[in-house]
Parts: C-alpha cells; sequence; structure tokens
C-alpha cells in the first residue's frame, strides 16, 4: 500500500466516527460500547486518492471481548503502523491523556512513521479541553482539535494528511484489472480463515468464536498462479450474516447491514457453506440476497477435509468414491438452491489449502462469462424451444406467450422479452428460463435479469376505430347486409 492512511487509539476516542467522516460514508460501526472494530476495516478516500484503515481499540476489556480478541486486535493495530505511511493517534481532547495513550505513544514514537496527533471531541462551547501542554509530552507536536461527531477541525486535518503523502502516483495496470471479490455466510463456518489461507498470513482475526468479525474488511492482493501470472483481487471479509429475527443487539444489526452492502460491491461473491451441516434455511436467506442483488455468486462448500474423514470412517461402504459421495453432495445442495441454476461449486479447505487456486480460477473464469453476448437469432430459437418443451400454465385464463427476445447488458445480464401479458410469468417459470439459458449458454454463476415488455392494451377509442374499419371493409366485402351481424359478437 503506498499512500495509506491508519487511525490508531485506545477504545471509545471516536476513531470510526473519524473514519466514517473522513471518507464521506458510514462504513464502520459506531458504538458507544468499547471494542465494536475489531479487524482493521478500510475504504479509499476518493479526495486524496489515499486507503485509510480504521483499527480495533488496544487494550479493550470486558465480557464481550475476550483476551483472544484483545490479543488479536493488537496485532491488527500493529499491522497498521507497519502498513501505513501516515498514521492519524486519536485522543479524547476532553478526557487528557491517559496511561494507556502514553503505552501506544511510546509504540508510535518506536515505529518511526510519521504520526498526527488528533484530539477528538473538541467541540465549541462544551466541557473544558485539556491542557495543550499535557498532550505536548506525548511528543507529536501540537494536536489537531476536531470533532469528528460534528466536522469541526475536519478541514485542516484533510490538508495536513495529503500534504505528509504527497503527490498522488499514477495508477497501475494491475490496479485496473482488480476483481473484487466477497466471502458471505453465517458465522463461524471459516470466512476468515479461507481470506487468511489466500493472504497466506494472519491478516484477519479467527476465532472459533461466532460474530468475531464484525465489520467487512478489504483488501488488495496479487495471487501469483501455478504458471506465475498475476491475478489481481480485492478481497471483502465479512461478518457472518444472521437472521434478522436474531439479532441481539443494535451492534449486530448494522454489522448485518454491512455485509449485505459488501455484495453489492462485489464483482464475484464466494457464498461459504460448512460442509458439515449442509445447507441451512439461513443459508438459504443468504443465497436469496445474492440473487436479489443480481451478483455472480460461486458456492464454497468449506471444511471438506473434515467431510473427508468422514467419508473414510462411516460412508465408503454406501458410496463406491469419494467422488461420488461428492456428486450426491452437490444434488442434495441445489435441491435446497435451486434458484442458482449453474453456480459453480467449490469443495475446499481453508485449514489444508485443498482446491483454493481452483476456487480464483473459478471467479475470474465468471467474471470473464459476464461480458457473454448471446446473438438475437440464438437467443429466440431457445426460447422458442424452451417454450415448446415446456408450455407455461394459464395465468389469469391466459396463457403467457412469448414473441420476441434480445439481450440489453450485461453485469447482470437483461434479457428483455416482448410478451402477451407481464403478470403471465410466474416466478417458477422465470426459473425455469433462466436455468435453460444458463445452460444453453455457458453462463453458470451468472444472474440473469428479465424485463416484460406486455402487449399494448388499446384504449376504448382505439378499439372502436378499428372496429369501425373492419364493419366497413366487412360491409364492402359482403354488400353490407350481413356486416353488422358479423362484428355483433
Amino acid at each position: 500500500m503506498s499512500r495509506t492512511v491508519a487511525i490508531v487509539g485506545r477504545p471509545n476516542v471516536g476513531k470510526s466516527r473519524l473514519f466514517n467522516r473522513l471518507v464521506r460514508k458510514r462504513v464502520s460501526i459506531v458504538h458507544d460500547m468499547p471494542g465494536v472494530t475489531r479487524d482493521v476495516v478500510n475504504a479509499e478516500v476518493k479526495d486524496g486518492s489515499y486507503t485509510l484503515l480504521d483499527t480495533g481499540g488496544i487494550g479493550l476489556t470486558g465480557s464481550d471481548t475476550p483476551a483472544r480478541i484483545t490479543k488479536a486486535s493488537e496485532l491488527q493495530v500493529g499491522f497498521a503502523i507497519e502498513a501505513a505511511n501516515v498514521i492519524l493517534f486519536i485522543i479524547d481532547a476532553r478526557e487528557g491523556v491517559t496511561a494507556l495513550d502514553e503505552r501506544i505513544a511510546q509504540l508510535l514514537r518506536r515505529s518511526k512513521k510519521t504520526v498526527l496527533l488528533v484530539a477528538n471531541k473538541a467541540d465549541s462551547g462544551e466541557e473544558k479541553i485539556a491542557e495543550v501542554s499535557e498532550f505536548f509530552r506525548l511528543g507529536f507536536g501540537k494536536p489537531f482539535y476536531i470533532s469528528a461527531e460534528h466536522g469541526t477541525g475536519e478541514a485542516l486535518l484533510r490538508d495536513a494528511i495529503l500534504t505528509k503523502l504527497g503527490p498522488v502516483p499514477e495508477e497501475t495496470s494491475l490496479d485496473k484489472e482488480r476483481l473484487s471479490i466477497c466471502f458471505v455466510g453465517r458465522p463461524n463456518v471459516g470466512k476468515s480463515s479461507l481470506s487468511n489461507r489466500l493472504l497466506n498470513s494472519d491478516r484477519l482475526i479467527v476465532s472459533d468464536q461466532p460474530g468475531t468479525t464484525r465489520d467487512a474488511v478489504e483488501l488488495d492482493f496479487t495471487y501469483i498462479s501455478r504458471e506465475g501470472k498475476p491475478w489481481p483481487f480485492r478481497l471483502i471479509d465479512t461478518a457472518g450474516i444472521r437472521a434478522a429475527t436474531k439479532l441481539s443487539s443494535s451492534v449486530e444489526y448494522f454489522s448485518r447491514l454491512r455485509s449485505l452492502e459488501a455484495i453489492h460491491n462485489a464483482d464475484v461473491v464466494f457464498m461459504v457453506l460448512d460442509a458439515m451441516d449442509g445447507v441451512t434455511q439461513q443459508d438459504q436467506a443468504i443465497a436469496g440476497e445474492i440473487i436479489k442483488a443480481a451478483k455472480p455468486i460461486v458456492i464454497v462448500v468449506n471444511k471438506w477435509d473434515l467431510v473427508h474423514d468422514q467419508f473414510q470412517k462411516h460412508l465408503v461402504e454406501k458410496f463406491a468414491t469419494e467422488r461420488e459421495y461428492r456428486e450426491d453432495y452437490e444434488k442434495t445442495l441445489f435441491e435446497k438452491l435451486f434458484f442458482t441454476p449453474g453456480a459453480p461449486v467449490m469443495f475446499v479447505s481453508a485449514l489444508t489449502g485443498h482446491e483454493i487456486t481452483r476456487m480464483l480460477k473459478s471467479a475470474r473464469a465468471l467474471d470473464r462469462r459476464l461480458d457473454t453476448k448471446i446473438p438475437t437469432a440464438k437467443l429466440n430459437a431457445h426460447i422458442i424451444q424452451l417454450a415448446d418443451r415446456t408450455p407455461p400454465h394459464s395465468t389469469f385464463g391466459v396463457r403467457f406467450r412469448i414473441y420476441y427476445a434480445t439481450q440489453t447488458g450485461t453485469r447482470p445480464f437483461r434479457i428483455k422479452i416482448f410478451c402477451n401479458q407481464e403478470r403471465g410469468l410466474t416466478e417458477s417459470y422465470r426459473r425455469y428460463l433462466e436455468a435453460g439459458l444458463v445452460k444453453e449458454f455457458d453462463l453458470d454463476g451468472c444472474p440473469i435479469h428479465f424485463d416484460l415488455i406486455g402487449k399494448k392494451k388499446q384504449s376504448v377509442a382505439d378499439r372502436l376505430a378499428a372496429k369501425g374499419t373492419r364493419r366497413n371493409l366487412l360491409a364492402a366485402e359482403s354488400g353490407g347486409e350481413h356486416a353488422k351481424d358479423l362484428l355483433d359478437d
């Protein structure tokens, strides 16, 4: 990271609020509870062309933050210090310098990095601000007095950051090609473990305790293929998505929103399942959110190493080979995820690294498929074939009929269908058409959206005019004697 700014400081001094203000949108979760931010969260600051990192607080305590997560959060701050060009050291302007502030200052001085001291909560007209001399003893000069909540002092801090960073370097070709991938799934299915396996480091917090990751975490990385070619990615690791009815706090609620937003920001979504659990009702709901966002999906069955062990012990008599068992597993999987036709399925292990490279390869292949152009003639021929093979049922006394179809867009695929009535296309028949197109044109994992254009209804005046024209024609042909009888139907 050539232009990176990290925000560090003890818990509850307003780091996440300042982060959101500098990136001009709500990315980090803001809450009065100390320790809400645990991972390093990052976002691009557009008007400064740099990456901003929000870190977990140092010295977290309390029942909500076990000792092992506290230790991991401190490691995240260490990562931010190593990765950043400029560090924003946040302190509370009203509380003054605490013992923990001094401990952090000692770590920062040792890093030899550029540090800007930021005294937050310096709201004009409110409580008395601590003495300036108290801040000077930290060794970073005069602080920038700001209010992250109200924006006071924001402009001066922005200018200082840009001055310290220097001019913006030119964008590389790899940055332009970077593919954004997103891991989503229930809590504790191994999303962060998969991320760590990709990065070959402990960059993200991993814990057996469900709900460890609270924010969506983004990081650019380049994967070197077996052929030695660089595959540029932007990785988004998200918090586990719980059912809305099971959210126990506002923190979990906003955490869920962040994960759903990450789906919309990704180019390809990896939906992670626990191999031992199979497809649960919550997995179905998460897959539904991905389909609703019209994002391409790869189904990742993690912890396959555990299934392999189970196969060797208990299933070897029922299935001839593990491959046969895997095919049976996949069939059962799609019976529950029937609304994701053709989605690639990867059986992987974050622990052993099994099929990790193939998983990334499938994302790249899926991304290329998103630009497929379907010839109009072939599209119409296949849709007619599908309709002939399985005609739609009558709806409201009228059978749905397709006149013409054409592709109007990609990412997602948009198919405009001219038909006799929009409401005649049922959800089940829409899925049938989608599955047929996915199979015929090799669009595995690609979402398809149908835009329906129904037959235009004639107004009463138009119908009467058309009826009058027909009456005149029939009258001319029959000499006028039986024209009225022919039209009175």
